[in-house]
């Protein structure tokens, strides 16, 4: 490399003006001959000649269009390289993430429906679903209520990958646990007993559903439950005083797992 002046070439600060890379790309390229300034000057600083400068040009396109540097250095050192046809790859791998964005996109825009509506359904897939009883201003009241706390949030995780198959297929799953509540009642199984706590642990697991249920919020629940007119009327429909009874059933089982249900929380 000869021996010049400043005014032969441009320094690597200049290119990295011009052209918008950093200096420690520059020297990245350098390091791995990939594009290296062919003069430098008597005090030891790296010129780039015009030469060079189209060479970094092409390269900084070629980055641009996300071909990698072994690509480009095939491209720009290899004659029989076939230039066209790594664009057509690259190009079919772009239409690849392309595909994948819009995807994300989707899903993205599921989720913020979601976080900001609870059910993505329309009201005629939700009483078809739910049954005529089902009021759909429910999810957004739920939404006013909840919507800060980490369970809505589960919820609309949940939420955002259902269509109506899968609510289908929960709905049938809460309304069998109803029916088996009040077949229970019925026959006379007492809180405490090993059907009971059976209930108490299908009801969690169907819960979850909507979010992990743990036993202290199972007894919120159930309070809830027996405590809200809404509730109350849904329940005591299956069977007259089914939502005392299944407090009961609740409170029995948490006294089981050492949870006093008169002192527990939203926990």
């Amino acid at each position: 490399m000869p021996d010049v002046t400043d005014a032969d070439g441009l320094t690597v600060g200049q290119v990295s003006t011009r052209l918008g890379v950093t200096v420690r790309t520059l020297h990245h390229w350098h390091d791995i001959g990939l594009a290296r300034p062919s003069l430098r000057t008597a005090a030891g600083y790296r010129l780039y000649t015009t030469g060079d400068l189209e060479r970094l040009h092409r390269i900084v396109v070629y980055r641009e269009i996300g071909l990698g540097l072994d690509s480009i250095r095939a491209i720009l050192d290899d004659s029989t390289a076939d230039v066209p046809g790594a664009l057509r790859e690259q190009r079919a791998q772009v239409a690849e993430r392309i595909d994948r964005l819009r995807q994300l996109s989707s899903g993205l825009d599921r989720m913020i429906d979601a976080h900001e509506r609870g059910l993505l359904l329309t009201i005629e897939q939700q009483a078809a679903i739910f049954g005529p009883r089902w009021n759909p201003d429910w999810a957004d009241q739920a939404r006013r209520r909840y919507g800060d706390t980490t369970q809505w949030q589960q919820y609309a995780e949940r939420s955002a990958s259902r269509g109506p198959e899968e609510w289908q297929a929960v709905a049938d799953a809460v309304a069998g646990l109803d029916r088996a509540l009040g077949d229970a009642m019925d026959a006379g199984v007492t809180p405490g007993s090993p059907e009971a706590n059976q209930l108490v642990e299908r009801h969690r697991e169907v819960f979850a559903s909507y979010f992990p249920l743990t036993r202290q919020m199972q007894v919120c629940l159930g309070r809830m439950y027996e405590g809200d007119p809404d509730f109350a009327a849904h329940y005591d429909g299956i069977h007259a005083g089914l939502a005392s009874w299944f407090r009961r059933i609740v409170d029995a089982s948490a006294r089981a797992h050492g949870i006093d249900p008169d002192t527990a929380t939203w926990q």
